[in-house]
C-alpha cells in the first residue's frame, strides 16, 4: 500500500508542513503541483508518466478549444489508451483467438514486446476523469482555463491511486478554497479520516487476507457454517480494503482544505440492490450511470432497452476492475440483479406477493441483498469455474 511506505511518510513530512505554513495561494499551488508530479513520477516511473502527460495535454487543449470534433477526439484518445494498455492481452487472447488462433497469438506476442509490464499507474482513474471533463465541457460547462489547476486536478496525489473519481467542477472550487484557507477543523477531520482508513486497511483488511488465502484451498475441510463465514470474511475484507483507501485519500485531501467526494456509505446496510449501488463505490457507480447508462438511453426507451443498457453498463463496470471474464461475469450478474430489482413489482400476482413481503418485512430486503452481494464477491475474486465450485460448496456438504 503506497500510503504506508517509508517514502510516502518522508514525502508527507516534507509536503504538509510546507503547505500549512505557506500563506500565499500561489505558493501553495506551486508546492501542491510540484509534489503531485514527484509522487506520480516516483510511483509510476517514466513508462507510466509519459502516456498520462500526453493524454493530459491533449485533454486540456481539447477542453480549452471547446471545438466539437476536438472534444470527441479528446474523449476517444484516453479510451483507446486504456484499451491498449490494460486490455490488449485480454482482447487478443480471448477474442481474436476465437476467430483465428494463429492471428491472435501472433498479434499478442507482437504487442507484448511494445507494452510495459504493467499499465500506467491508475490509468483507469485518469481516463474516467478525462472523459468526464470533456463530456461536461461538450455539454456547455466551463473548461478549466488555468493549466496549473488542470494539472492538480489530473495528478492530485491523494486520489491518484485508488480514487475517489473526482468531478472537476466541485474539485476546482474546493481547490481554490484550500489554497486560500486551511482550518484546524480541516486538519482534525483529515487526521480522523486517515486514522479510520488505516485501521480499516492495515488492521482489518490486511489481517483478514492471510486467513482467506489459507482457508481457500481447504474449503472442503470446513463445515457449511464455516464456509459461509469464509464468504462473509471475503466481503468484509473487500469493504475494509476499498473504503479504507478512500478514507485515507479523503483525509489527506482534507488536511490541505480540499474536499473529495464520499465513496462508501454503509453499503452492507442496503435493503435493495439499487440502494447498495447508491452506497458502494459511489464515485464509480455514479460515473457509470452518468457517462455510460444515461447516454445509452437509460430507462427512457422501455424495459427491454433499459435492461440492455444496464447489462452493458455493468459489464463495463466489471471490466473496469480487471481484464478477466470473472469481472465481466460479476458486472453482468449485478446488471441482471438490478434489472430484476427494479421490475419485480410489475410481475403480476407474483410481483404483488413479493412487494407485500418486502414492504411488510424490510429485513427480507436486507437479507436477499446481502446474499446476492456476498455471493457476487466470490466471482469478483476467483475465476468463474472456481467461484461456481465455491458457491456449490455453500449449499452442499
Amino acid at each position: 500500500m503506497i500510503f504506508t511506505t517509508y517514502w510516502f511518510c518522508i514525502f508527507s513530512l516534507l509536503f504538509f508542513p510546507l503547505y500549512w505554513f505557506s500563506r500565499l495561494s500561489w505558493l501553495r499551488l506551486t508546492l501542491l503541483l510540484g509534489f503531485c508530479f514527484v509522487f506520480h513520477a516516483h510511483f509510476a516511473g517514466a513508462a507510466g508518466v509519459i502516456p498520462i502527460v500526453v493524454l493530459s495535454i491533449t485533454t486540456y487543449l481539447a477542453g480549452l478549444s471547446r471545438n466539437k470534433w476536438a472534444l470527441r477526439v479528446g474523449m476517444g484518445l484516453p479510451i483507446v489508451a486504456l484499451i491498449f494498455y490494460k486490455y490488449t492481452h485480454f482482447i487478443t487472447l480471448n477474442c481474436l483467438t476465437l476467430i483465428s488462433p494463429h492471428l491472435g497469438l501472433n498479434l499478442d506476442q507482437t504487442l507484448t514486446a511494445k507494452l510495459p509490464l504493467a499499465p500506467p499507474l491508475a490509468i483507469s482513474f485518469f481516463v474516467f476523469e478525462f472523459v468526464h471533463y470533456l463530456y461536461e465541457v461538450s455539454r456547455g460547462e466551463e473548461s478549466i482555463k488555468n493549466p496549473a489547476h488542470f494539472c492538480v486536478f489530473t495528478f492530485f496525489f491523494p486520489s491518484l491511486v485508488a480514487g475517489p473519481i473526482k468531478r472537476y467542477q466541485p474539485f476546482i472550487a474546493s481547490l481554490k478554497h484550500g489554497l486560500d484557507k486551511v482550518t484546524w477543523e480541516d486538519l482534525k477531520y483529515g487526521i480522523l479520516r486517515i486514522s479510520l482508513g488505516l485501521f480499516k486497511k492495515v488492521v482489518v483488511a490486511d489481517n483478514l487476507t492471510p486467513g482467506i488465502d489459507f482457508w481457500y484451498p481447504r474449503l472442503l475441510e470446513l463445515s457449511l457454517a464455516q464456509r459461509w463465514l469464509f464468504v462473509l470474511t471475503l466481503g468484509v475484507r473487500i469493504l475494509m480494503d476499498f473504503s479504507g483507501y478512500s478514507d485515507i485519500a479523503i483525509g489527506l485531501a482534507r488536511i490541505i482544505g480540499i474536499v473529495l467526494p464520499e465513496n462508501f456509505y454503509w453499503p452492507y446496510a442496503a435493503t435493495s440492490l439499487q440502494q447498495f449501488w447508491q452506497r458502494w463505490h459511489i464515485s464509480l457507480s455514479s460515473w457509470i450511470r452518468d457517462y455510460v447508462y444515461i447516454p445509452l438511453g437509460g430507462n427512457r426507451h422501455g424495459l427491454l432497452r433499459k435492461t440492455f443498457n444496464g447489462l452493458l453498463a455493468f459489464a463495463l463496470c466489471g471490466l473496469w476492475h480487471g481484464a478477466a471474464w470473472n469481472f465481466i461475469f460479476w458486472g453482468v450478474m449485478h446488471g441482471v440483479g438490478l434489472a430484476l430489482n427494479s421490475s419485480y413489482r410489475t410481475w403480476g400476482i407474483l410481483g404483488n406477493y413479493l412487494s407485500l413481503a418486502f414492504d411488510k418485512v424490510p429485513v427480507l430486503g436486507w437479507i436477499t441483498t446481502g446474499l446476492f452481494v456476498f455471493l457476487g464477491w466470490i466471482y469478483f475474486f476467483y475465476p468463474i469455474s472456481e467461484a461456481s465450485h465455491i458457491v456449490t460448496l455453500l449449499f452442499v456438504k
